[in-house]
C-alpha cells in the first residue's frame, strides 16, 4: 500500500494505491498518522481511493480510525475516486454519512 500526501486547493490529499487489507493496515495507519500530523495540513482531508484495487473490513476500520483522529484535530474527511465495488461496500456500511464522497 502506497500513500502520497500533498496539498491541492482546499484539501490535503492522501492518495492511496494498492490493497487496503489486514496486511497493509498497520503500516498505512502509521504513514497516515505521521503524514497528516505535520504543519501545513489543510482543514479538509481528502482520501483519494483511485489507486486502491482491493479493500476489506480492515480497510474500513483504518478509514474510521483516521476519521475519529482527524475529527479530534478539528479536520473534515472526504473520500473521492472510489471504484464501483468499494463504493457499494462503503455505501452499505453507511460510511458516507460521516465522510462525504466528493468529485474533484
Amino acid at each position: 500500500m502506497q500513500v502520497n500526501i500533498y496539498n491541492k486547493g482546499i484539501y490535503t490529499v492522501a492518495g492511496l494505491s494498492g490493497e487496503l487489507d489486514e496486511c497493509a493496515a498497520a503500516e498505512l495507519r502509521r504513514k497516515l498518522d505521521e503524514g497528516l500530523a505535520v504543519p501545513g495540513v489543510q482543514k479538509n482531508i481528502l482520501f483519494d481511493m483511485g489507486g486502491v484495487s482491493f479493500m476489506d473490513s480492515t480497510g474500513i476500520g483504518v478509514l474510521l480510525g483516521r476519521y475519529k483522529l482527524l475529527k479530534q484535530r478539528g479536520k473534515n474527511m472526504f473520500i473521492c475516486n472510489v471504484n464501483t465495488q468499494m463504493d457499494r461496500i462503503l455505501r452499505t456500511t453507511g460510511i458516507y454519512t460521516i465522510m462525504r464522497k466528493v468529485s474533484v
